[in-house]
């Protein structure tokens, strides 16, 4: 019995060993909650290869889908990727965990300037990095616009948008918002004097009366539908992100369908947007969502992301490895003019919250 024992000795030994690795292998599994279309297959396929993580990747596309699940305490996620004015909500509910620096040694290529606006939202930059940053801006078709509108069509304009005139000509080959009371219902402020940030409850009617004018000529509100048909021309106008357009025309550009997208940053103004990765409180892998962070710093990683997802990205060292088709763009590099008419969005005090979403929910159904 005894020799039984030590016989068997190495075998039950690899055995609890390869049952071991197995279970290791099974608990290193890191789970991300990003963007629609906003990463390439390359990148993580190469993190998987090099970390040896088994990587759940999902994906939304406003960012209250995002809010909702973090709020409920349990989100399921390792990585999140919120936008900068709903960060600094989440952070004061407490849904984070604040950064171990130590984990980051790549911190060292971000853009100080960068960082510096974004402590607006997240105060000495604890809990978020920076991935990607844009505005909200107007796409469109240039030929079915010329055709709805004429030459000299305002496309540099919210007048596009906001002049019924303008946009119940449009109507006709379709026009796209994007569905988030947070990015439009400023865009409405502003175009009426009004601070796009308001904390006034009546301002969001002023901008409800302006929106429901012009209502019965949108097409739809979505936040990821429009990137497909204006690259297919369904739709010939979208208020969207700067990037998805870039994206649109590629695609249109690979599909060889004839369809041109065009963008515009507004003449008056927009907001400018920081999406930022975020470690949830009740993360179950924070020790790989900090490596697949740190990873993304990587000036060689990130840019290619950029030339895919048509965004600047918030890493110094990686702007002149990025294509100069996006990086001498000035609708998606603003220039220094173009820069100080740009906002950011701030979160509001609970009043206006209430009133902003009692608005859109009006909008929407269009009474």
């Amino acid at each position: 019995m005894v020799r039984l024992k030590r016989l068997l000795a190495p075998f039950i030994a690899a055995t609890l060993f390869s049952c071991a690795l197995h279970a290791q292998a099974e608990q290193r599994t890191l789970r991300v909650y990003n963007w629609f279309d906003y990463i390439t297959p390359q990148t993580l396929t190469e993190f998987q290869k090099e970390s040896g993580v088994k990587l759940v990747y999902d994906i939304f596309d406003t960012n209250e889908a995002l809010e909702a699940k973090l709020l409920t305490g349990n989100s399921g996620y390792d990585v999140v990727v919120p936008s900068n004015v709903f960060l600094a909500k989440q952070i004061e509910a407490g849904v984070f965990q604040p950064l171990d620096r130590s984990k980051l040694p790549n911190w060292q290529h971000l853009d100080p300037a960068l960082m510096k606006l974004i402590e607006a939202n997240d105060p000495g930059n604890k809990f978020a990095v920076p991935y990607m940053y844009g505005t909200v801006l107007i796409g469109f078709n240039p030929a079915k616009v010329k055709a709805a509108l004429g030459d000299n069509a305002p496309v540099d304009s919210w007048d596009l948008i906001f002049k019924e005139e303008n946009i119940a000509k449009l109507k006709q080959c379709g026009v796209a918002l994007l569905d988030s009371p947070s990015e439009i219902m400023p865009l409405a402020l502003q175009y009426l004097g009004l601070p796009p940030n308001s904390d006034k409850p009546a301002d969001y009617k002023k901008a409800e009366a302006l929106m429901l004018k012009i209502r019965p000529h949108i097409t739809y509100f979505h936040s990821s539908k429009y990137m497909a048909d204006i690259a297919n021309g369904d739709i010939c106008v979208a208020v969207g992100y700067s990037g998805s357009f870039s994206q649109a025309a590629n695609h249109a550009v690979e599909a060889k369908n004839g369809v041109v997208v065009d963008m515009r940053l507004p003449k008056e103004g927009a907001p400018i947007w920081f999406d930022m990765l975020a470690i949830p409180k009740n993360a179950a892998n924070p020790e790989d969502a900090h490596a697949f962070i740190n990873y993304l710093l990587r000036p060689e990683v990130i840019a290619p992301i950029s030339d895919f997802v048509g965004y600047p990205n918030p890493n110094k060292d990686a702007t002149d490895k990025v294509s100069p088709a996006i990086r001498n763009n000035p609708n998606l590099y603003p220039t220094a003019e173009a820069m100080a008419k740009l906002y950011t969005l701030k979160p509001l005090a609970r009043d206006a919250e209430r009133a902003r979403t009692r608005a859109w929910t009006r909008i929407k159904s269009g009474t």
